[in-house]
């Protein structure tokens, strides 16, 4: 009979354990079972063995059915619920019942196969075995019913029962009586599971008894029943339908259940993953323009952002993040709403663009990287922050809520990193490559395609509250959409390059066995093999990003050169401009409106501010000649001339501080001033005022009474103040917290395989008896034991010889092993020999050798 793989059942002998069927598995399977469960690989099993023993552990296990699809998870769970072993057409029957099914006929193999491929079943198709453990977690329990609603079985339910009692069931089901409890459970079993004698008991049941059933047959199987029950319970009782659970509960048998299914583990099998539905279509020029408005806003709230902590950013909670009142001034600052600007602020900090500075008043400031990203061009800015929120775990939409203790989220806290947010990123991402350009998902459709993909994987938080895995897809699809990974709902051109997507679904792995071993398996269902975003940047990534930038930057707006000026004080900058322009613009204006255009508003102090920067007023001039279209307004030309001249009249310097200005009558009218009384002014000379205050209060001051004073060095010139760039010492962007082990490469598949085929051969290897007067042989998994002396002179043998031993060695921090070596050369306390178990050449001290063991040749 040909088994669910494909092959033939003739030559094989069938495996009695997990580890002999591991043991026959060639490489590349084995390197399939440790890249779909890297967990298993930490540290690398010794042997087979050990291998199949970490592989039926608890944690191993839950971890492994979570990565399981729907219908896989359904196949296992039916496998739960059969005989142990079970053959494939009982599998068969509990997933498609009487009526048979082609959907699920024609997706089982693949789903069988996927769960060999994860060790969770082992055993050839006419004896099926669901690892212990799995059948543990996924069976029905006295406390717990199976994920599929079905109860215990009647033998299992009977445990416990008075013989009297079984013998009453017996003759109410209308069954012969039997000689001892164990054939009254057969008989009560032979009758649930017989079709046509279970139907005909059930037409003698009152219609109040069937209705009983209705509500118990697709779970939970438990009801609660009274001290005088019901007559409709009391028939279903007397006959066995009901079996006590305990004194005032009962229990539907699972083998009634199923002939009330019709035969069916599952009320609905899912064989095939629900499709993502498209809500809307756009001409795909349409998408890709609205996602690059949406990039370039993107870089300007970041940038715009950064600009405002240029001096040094809000301070850092005790607990560490960003308090309340302090995102609350961020989100005014950026004219948007607070789960937004959590939302960029997370952004910069995943990218390394921000950071908390370490000083003893901690703050956040700009890194130096940012200086660096401001230098590249527009297109590889957004690159860099697509690529950091694609592999970043930290999830600003929790900000805001609670943790486990009743504790506030903040923003930049250290408590908003969760695994999953990067694999849900890419699958979301995913599922919009496989539709066509331009379309949009429904995103109900996308929630139930993900449910199915993951059933398992819902971690929920707190009574009532979504899973957060369908939180997680919601947030993936907004920020996407402020990203400019998307616009207007379906994935733009530059993010299908990002992503390496093709146009087919699970493009980039195509088999379903993607490197992270959470494809959905072979046959005809559709591979879902995820990309969870932690590569190791190596050159493909680079050249998908390369193509990004590439498709993006026609679709960005070029920097201008120039502004227009008008006459009411004001300058339009009609895009983007050139950054040496917009960092000297944004010195001598303020900025008075945002959007398509920027509107900067020339005011006293603006221009002010540029003189103190160095700027002359015969600068100011120039410059707005040289980068204005329109000609310099006079109204402008005038302000700026009028500030000049009162630009420096007053000098503040550094006494405690003083005021000095060669126009003694100005000097009186601020000692006159009521205004200037806080400032603890008093003259000291004619042309000179003392004060109290330091220098910087002192201009403050003065320039909110008025006057435009200049600050000066202690040799008495003009100082000229610059914004200070306020910048963190060099600090590297957070490193997402992995979702279980880091996914193994091919080069250490390759090893790991090598050493647990070495080591098993070590473990399992024939051994020459003992001669006389040596010590026994060890026993399978204990080291040999030999004399130093002994130990000596079968290595120099084997060296002589050529042949291999089989030796026990204890490393240096005292982990012991087994080894099969072919020494070559023994000298100065070390032999030098091929080691089996690594592949490779090797040296090892003799005096860390616990005994050696010559091989049976073959």
């Amino acid at each position: 009979m040909p088994d669910s793989r494909g092959g033939s059942q003739a030559g094989r002998t069938a495996p009695r354990t997990l580890a002999e069927a591991l043991r026959a598995r060639a490489d590349d399977e084995l390197a399939a079972l440790l890249r779909a469960r890297p967990d298993l690989l930490s540290p690398v099993p010794n042997d087979v063995t050990q291998l199949a023993t970490r592989a039926g552990t608890r944690a191993s296990v839950v971890r492994a059915l979570e990565r399981l699809d729907r219908f896989a998870l359904q196949t296992a769970e039916a496998l739960a619920v059969a005989s142990d072993p079970a053959p494939y057409e009982e599998l068969l029957g509990l997933l498609t019942g009487d009526e048979p099914v082609p959907e699920v006929a024609a997706a089982l193999p693949g789903a069988l196969a996927e769960l060999r491929r994860q060790a969770l079943v082992w055993g050839e198709d006419d004896r099926l075995r669901l690892v212990r453990t799995a059948r543990e977690l996924l069976a029905p329990q006295p406390t717990r019913p199976s994920p599929t609603g079905l109860g215990p079985t009647v033998a299992e339910a009977t445990a416990g029962m008075s013989p009297g009692r079984l013998q009453e069931i017996v003759a109410e089901a209308g069954l012969p009586a039997t000689h001892d409890p164990v054939s009254a459970v057969a008989a009560l079993t032979s009758l649930f599971t017989d079709r046509e004698r279970m139907a005909r008991l059930l037409d003698t049941a009152p219609s109040e008894a069937l209705s009983v059933l209705d509500r118990l047959v697709w779970g939970p199987p438990y009801g609660e029943v009274t001290a005088s029950p019901a007559p409709p319970v009391r028939w279903l009782r007397d006959r066995g339908l009901l079996l006590p659970a305990s004194p005032r509960t009962v229990v539907l048998p699972r083998e009634a259940a199923l002939h009330l299914r019709a035969g069916r583990a599952h009320r609905t099998p899912e064989p095939v993953p629900p499709a993502v539905v498209v809500a809307a279509e756009r001409r795909p020029q349409v998408v890709d323009s609205a996602a690059a408005g949406q990039a370039y806003t993107a870089l300007a709230t970041v940038e715009d952002l950064l600009k405002d902590w240029h001096e040094g950013g809000p301070g850092v909670l005790r607990a560490g993040g960003l308090s309340v009142r302090d995102l609350k001034r961020t989100a005014a600052a950026l004219d948007t709403t607070e789960p937004l600007a959590a939302f960029w602020l997370e952004l910069t900090y995943a990218a390394g663009l921000l950071a908390s500075d370490g000083e003893v008043d901690e703050r956040y400031a700009p890194t130096p990287a940012y200086d660096e990203w401001l230098e590249l061009p527009a297109a590889r800015r957004w690159a860099v922050l697509a690529t950091a929120w694609l592999a970043a775990t930290r999830t600003p939409g929790l900000v805001g809520g609670q943790d486990s203790k009743g504790r506030t989220l903040s923003a930049l806290g250290p408590e908003l990193d969760r695994s999953a947010a990067p694999e849900v990123r890419h699958r979301v991402l995913r599922l919009l490559a496989a539709l066509p350009d331009g379309a949009a998902p429904d995103p109900r459709s996308l929630q139930d395609r993900l449910r199915w993909e993951r059933p398992l994987r819902g971690d929920a938080l707190g009574t009532g509250a979504r899973d957060l895995r369908a939180r997680l897809t919601e947030w993936t699809l907004s920020e996407a959409e402020l990203l400019g990974i998307t616009g207007r709902g379906a994935l733009a051109a530059p993010a299908r390059a990002l992503l390496g997507a093709g146009g087919a679904d699970g493009a980039g792995d195509g088999s379903g066995t993607a490197d992270d071993g959470t494809g959905s398996g072979t046959g005809t269902r559709t591979g879902t093999g995820r990309d969870t975003g932690r590569g190791t940047g190596g050159a493909g990534d680079d050249a998908r990003r390369a193509h990004a930038v590439a498709l993006l930057t026609p679709l960005l707006p070029e920097p201008l050169d120039h502004v227009l000026l008008q006459a009411d004080l004001t300058a339009v900058a009609p895009g983007p401009l050139e950054r040496p322009l917009a960092e000297a613009l944004s010195v001598l204006a303020d900025v008075e409106s945002k959007g398509g255009a920027t509107v900067y508003r020339f005011t006293p102090g603006s221009v002010r501010r540029a003189l103190d920067a160095g700027r002359s007023a015969s600068d100011l001039h120039a410059f707005l000649a040289a980068h204005s279209r329109t000609p310099v307004p006079q109204p402008l030309s005038y302000l700026i001339d009028d500030v000049a001249r009162r630009h420096g009249h007053l000098r503040v310097g550094a006494a405690s501080a003083y005021v000095r200005c060669d126009d003694e009558t100005v000097l009186g009218e601020i000692l006159a001033d009521r205004r200037s009384q806080g400032l603890g002014l008093r003259r000291l000379a004619p042309t000179v005022l003392a004060a109290r205050t330091d220098p910087a209060a002192l201009l403050e001051g003065l320039r909110s009474l008025g006057y435009a004073p200049a600050a000066e060095s202690a040799e008495g010139d003009v100082l000229i103040t610059r914004a200070h760039a306020r910048r963190t010492p060099p600090r590297t962007a957070p490193v997402p917290v992995p979702d279980g082990p880091p996914l193994p490469d091919r080069t250490l598949l390759g090893a790991a395989v090598k050493a647990i085929r070495a080591g098993d051969l070590a473990a399992t290897v024939e051994r020459r008896p003992a001669g006389a007067g040596a010590s026994a042989p060890p026993a399978d998994g204990e080291l040999p034991r030999t004399t130093a002396a002994e130990t000596l002179a079968t290595v120099q043998a084997a060296a002589l010889t050529g042949s291999a031993l089989w030796i026990g060695y204890v490393n240096a921090e005292g982990a012991a092993s087994q080894r099969v070596i072919a020494p070559v050369r023994v000298e100065g306390g070390f032999v030098t020999g091929y080691d089996h178990t690594a592949d490779e050449v090797r040296t090892y001290p003799l005096h860390r050798i616990t005994g050696v063991a010559e091989l049976v040749e073959d």
